[in-house]
């Protein structure tokens, strides 16, 4: 279900509770949708699976004073495990989309006798099978390689992971939890506080999941990433095993508090800055985009540590790991110009 077809606001004189319920009831409905759909049309289905799972878990945890803890939070569970299981194997398509159309960009860029320009920009758009180059390079020659055993691993990736969500969703574990969720429809177990209005508690509780957004975005490096080029991610990414990894993690964590304000907002349906709620879009999208950039980035890394792989192999491979953490960097770059003039104290360097 599209988030808009919740209505603009909530009844004058609802309860947080009755709120709330309405706002689980909708997105229960959507996530049985999904179920209904999945004979016609898995992957819309499980993309409509993932999003109403992701919002009514979101919404357990910023709301979580109004429901009942011992209900809530093995559901948030579930819901977290479902979503997980069926995004894998997207991810791993969209990755392979992502690195083929880098390698063909970077080998028809790189002429005989030059290095590769590392230039963002990939755009994620799903590419044709790499070309064979007509440059005579060293990354030319090794791009096909590169390519085909990128393939060849994200593929098995792919298979694996379908394998694992036919799994998922005909197991007990699915089952139960789409029973708990087919209760949800119709009942929501609520604490006392549900029972006040819900103009005095649920902007309170927005509030809070805005305000853990802002403290953990504020204690990003924005002021170095704010600068072009700065080669923090690349640096990271030359350095010991699992430097870039953690030093992603702030980042992921900024992208996961972003989507639950904005899950928050769904349920407020506040009247508020149009601005601010595309900047917020804007935001996700620039951080999505740093997810998968880094994400692809570790892909090409443990290909590179496929055994008795060729030279030619071996430099594409660290030419494309180098672009990929480049983007990463772009993705920082940008959401720091979007991010900083919001944040209070911040400072240009």
């Amino acid at each position: 279900m599209n988030a808009d077809s919740y209505d603009a606001m909530p009844p004058a004189g609802a309860t947080a509770g009755e709120v709330l319920t309405r706002y689980l009831h909708e997105r229960a409905a959507g996530f049985l949708r999904g179920l209904s759909l999945r004979g016609e049309n898995e992957a819309e289905a499980d993309a409509l699976l993932r999003g109403s799972a992701r919002r009514i878990g979101g919404a357990l945890h910023t709301f979580g004073p109004l429901t009942d803890p011992a209900w809530a939070e093995p559901l948030r569970a579930e819901l977290a495990w479902l979503s997980a299981t069926l995004g894998r194997e997207p991810q791993h398509a969209g990755r392979l989309a992502r690195l083929l159309e880098a390698l063909r960009r970077l080998s028809v860029a790189a002429p005989e006798g030059q290095e590769p320009v590392l230039a963002g920009g990939t755009g994620g758009a799903a590419p044709p099978a790499v070309p064979a180059p007509a440059s005579g390079g060293p990354l030319a020659l090794g791009a096909a390689r590169a390519g085909a055993l990128l393939e060849r691993q994200l593929t098995l990736a792919r298979t694996r992971a379908h394998s694992a969500s036919l799994q998922a969703m005909g197991s007990s574990r699915f089952h139960a939890l789409a029973d708990a969720i087919a209760v949800l429809v119709s009942e929501v177990p609520l604490t006392p506080a549900a029972a006040q209005p819900a103009q005095a508690v649920l902007p309170q509780l927005a509030g809070q999941a805005s305000q853990r957004l802002a403290d953990a975005a504020a204690a990003l490096p924005l002021g170095r990433a704010a600068h072009p080029y700065n080669a923090d991610a690349v640096q990271a990414a030359l350095g010991a095993e699992l430097t870039a990894d953690l030093q992603d993690a702030p980042w992921h964590q900024v992208r996961i508090l972003l989507r639950l304000t904005r899950y928050a907002a769904e349920v407020t349906r506040a009247e508020g800055d149009t601005a601010e709620r595309q900047r917020l879009a804007d935001a996700a999208r620039l951080l999505e985009r740093h997810r998968e950039a880094a994400e692809s980035a570790a892909a090409v890394a443990a290909a590179a540590r496929t055994p008795r792989i060729a030279p030619a192999t071996a430099y594409a491979l660290g030419v494309l790991h180098a672009d990929q953490r480049h983007e990463v960097e772009a993705a920082r770059f940008a959401f720091s110009r979007l991010w900083q003039p919001a944040v209070p104290g911040a400072r240009r360097e």
